[in-house]
C-alpha cells in the first residue's frame, strides 16, 4: 500500500514515516506542504494520504478539496492527522470527504494498525 504521509512538522514526519515504514505492506512518502505534496503526486499515486490539518500556506482541508477537484485523486482516500480531535471537528473532517481522522499525538507503534483500521 502507497501512503502519502503530509505535514509540516519535520519530527512529526520523520516519526510517521518510520512507523509506517515498519510495516512491510506500506511504501511510504512524506511532504513537508500541501504544494510538495501536490508536486509528488504529479509522479507518484498513492494508495490513501494522511494530511496534517494545521499547515501553513494551504491546510489538510483545502488539500483535501484540491484532490477531490482532480479527477486521479478525486476518490483517494484521505484521513486527517490532528491535535484538534473534538467531537464537532471529528464529524466535520468526515463530511468533508475524509474516511478517518488520527489523534495527535498518534503512537508510532500502532499508527500502521490505525491506518489499516480505518481503511477496512
Amino acid at each position: 500500500m502507497k501512503v502519502l504521509y503530509v505535514d509540516d512538522e519535520p519530527d512529526i514526519r520523520e516519526i510517521a514515516e518510520m512507523a509506517l515504514s515498519l510495516d512491510p505492506d506500506f511504501a511510504v512518502r512524506t511532504a513537508s506542504s500541501a504544494a510538495d505534496a501536490l508536486s509528488i503526486l504529479k509522479e507518484w499515486a498513492p494508495d490513501v494520504a494522511l494530511l496534517d490539518v494545521m499547515m501553513p500556506g494551504m491546510d489538510g482541508p483545502t488539500l483535501e478539496a484540491e484532490l477531490r477537484r482532480s479527477e486521479r485523486y478525486a476518490s483517494l482516500p484521505v484521513i486527517f492527522v490532528t491535535a484538534r480531535a473534538q467531537r464537532s471537528e471529528l464529524q466535520s473532517f468526515s463530511t468533508n470527504g475524509a474516511v478517518g481522522v488520527i489523534a495527535k499525538p498518534f503512537n508510532p507503534m500502532t499508527l500502521a494498525q490505525s491506518v489499516r483500521e480505518i481503511l477496512r
